[in-house]
């Protein structure tokens, strides 16, 4: 696993360290050509041409030095100007090699870590939908493992510290590397659909129980993704348009959407599985106390048996198992969450 690409690991090097070396050296020539310039009486490119010369050790063939002064100066500035060139450059190769060093060690941890990771999330592909995806697992705090072989689109998570495979996700090394028999959900977004196909073929093999989410470029993929085990394909094409047509028949109902969509998070839809030990195990929804104490709203419960009651009466009970669909306010659902283990 090329854990830190090399353009990356540059990014890396402290800036007082790599901009010394050139500074070093475009000083040490200056003085050079300063010196050689008033002292010898050479035109100012003569005297940067022998003062690269004597700096990079080439020596002094078409234009000798002439005058005892010069002679003097060249000595003095062979010696100086060779010493702080090789200094700069040994501090720019300590620079580099130190870098590398940390970079091992951080990919060395980074994969002892990755190694133990459980009921993470994986997501197959950085672009755009993969990125948006990223964004809200962070928002969500939940841990994931991103597998693009596109260095360039992994460059600022590998720099924040994520967890990434600089990889091709369809390869079964890359999605075993990311644990993905330990794996909670994976997201195949990749932008071809016979790769997300043979994603999620591979990663269904490997977990039975993991819940995977597949796109679709085109509609006619769908099917073929469900059959490969996914368990719900989503086709960006499809519901960006059902969402523009919402907005322009039902400006209100898209208003709605859009807020519960919205990352600022006022208002948010959650599942909510309820655990055996949970206080809210065998009350009746009416019983609960949920919409008056938290000001939460039960749109659906969905019990173990897969058996879905939407818009559950007051009399509907709460079982063990049962995941509550429910709609509210962020820091409500907190507290739901808490109330439900």
């Amino acid at each position: 696993m090329r854990r830190f690409p090399l353009t990356v690991r540059f990014l890396r090097l402290k800036k007082k360290s790599w901009m010394f070396a050139p500074l070093a050296i475009f000083t040490a020539v200056v003085f050079g050509a300063t010196g050689f310039h008033f002292i010898e009486d050479l035109s100012w490119l003569d005297s940067f041409y022998m003062a690269a010369q004597t700096v990079t050790t080439v020596g002094y063939g078409d234009l000798p030095v002439k005058t005892a002064a010069g002679k003097i100066f060249a000595i003095v500035f062979m010696l100086a100007g060779g010493g702080t060139v090789l200094f700069a450059l040994s501090v720019l190769l300590q620079t580099i090699v130190q870098s590398e060093i940390i970079a091992a060690f951080d990919v060395r941890r980074r994969k002892q870590t990755m190694s133990k990771l459980e009921n993470h999330y994986i997501v197959c592909g950085a672009g755009r939908v993969g990125t948006r995806i990223v964004r809200e697992l962070k928002r969500q705090k939940c841990s994931f493992v991103v597998i693009e072989k596109d260095e360039r689109l992994v460059a600022p998570l590998i720099e924040a510290g994520e967890f990434v495979i600089v990889g091709d996700a369809t390869l079964e090394d890359n999605l075993k590397m990311a644990r993905v028999e330990h794996a909670r959900g994976l997201a195949a977004c990749l932008p071809d659909d016979a790769a997300n196909v043979y994603v999620v073929l591979t990663a269904r093999g490997f977990n039975k129980e993991m819940h995977i989410v597949a796109r679709a470029v085109e509609e006619q993929a769908e099917p073929k993704l469900i059959r490969a085990g996914a368990n719900r394909v989503v086709a960006p094409t499809i519901i960006g348009s059902l969402s523009m047509a919402r907005a322009l028949t039902k400006p209100a109902i898209a208003d709605f959407m859009d807020s519960i969509a919205a990352e600022h998070l006022e208002l948010v839809f959650e599942e909510i599985a309820v655990e055996s030990s949970s206080p809210l195990v065998g009350k009746k929804l009416k019983n609960s106390n949920l919409r008056s104490e938290l000001d939460v709203v039960i749109v659906a419960i969905k019990r173990k048996t897969g058996e879905m009651i939407f818009q559950p009466s007051g009399e509907a009970e709460i079982n063990e198992g049962d995941l509550l669909i429910v709609i509210g306010r962020a820091e409500a659902m907190q507290k739901l969450i808490e109330l439900a283990r």
